[in-house]
């Protein structure tokens, strides 16, 4: 849980870090740090271009690892029905719609939402890859939409550049 906490800080510092370049290479006209802006932004743009290809290609791992996360808090809500998975299977369960991964009688005594519909509170391992499948094209799109105004913020720190070189070159 935490290292994704670690990735967003990260991911905060290095955008700060590059729009700090870009703010302070236009203010000051400088060519050295508009071509650092470009250079982050090329590499971020590369990093996001690998991301996508990896969640697309590494589809079924990501379904197997949230089938996991799933099982691991299903076995262990039946060693210990009162702890605190008690409140966790059950926002899996609203949150997906679904109750328990196996057949009914094995459901009795798990939390479940009382406004699910049956046919669909079979097997919250099916919910799960339904879930991913479906939504995985958003990811895809903003994902897209990311790298167009990436693309757009190199397209404009080079035209940004050449104007400051052109305007020198004449003095």
């Amino acid at each position: 849980f935490f290292i994704g906490l670690y990735v967003l800080v990260g991911a905060g510092a290095l955008m700060t870090t590059v729009g700090f370049f870009g703010c302070c290479g236009a203010a000051r006209e400088s060519q050295c740090l508009l071509g650092a802006f470009f250079a982050c932004l090329l590499v971020i743009f590369a990093a996001e271009v690998t991301a996508g290809v990896f969640a697309f290609i590494g589809k079924k791992v990501a379904i197997q690892e949230a089938q996991k996360i799933y099982e691991d808090t299903y076995d262990d809500y039946m060693k210990n029905p009162g702890g605190k998975v008690n409140r966790t299977i059950y926002h899996y369960h609203l949150a997906l719609q679904c109750c328990g991964k196996d057949n009914m009688e094995q459901q009795m005594g798990l939390p479940c939402p009382e406004n699910i519909q049956m046919p669909k509170a079979s097997n919250c391992l099916v919910e799960i890859q339904n879930v991913i499948d479906a939504n995985l094209h958003l990811l895809g799109i903003v994902g897209i939409a990311i790298a167009g105004i990436t693309i757009f913020g190199m397209i404009f720190s080079m035209i940004l550049c050449c104007a400051i070189r052109n305007t020198r070159d004449v003095i």
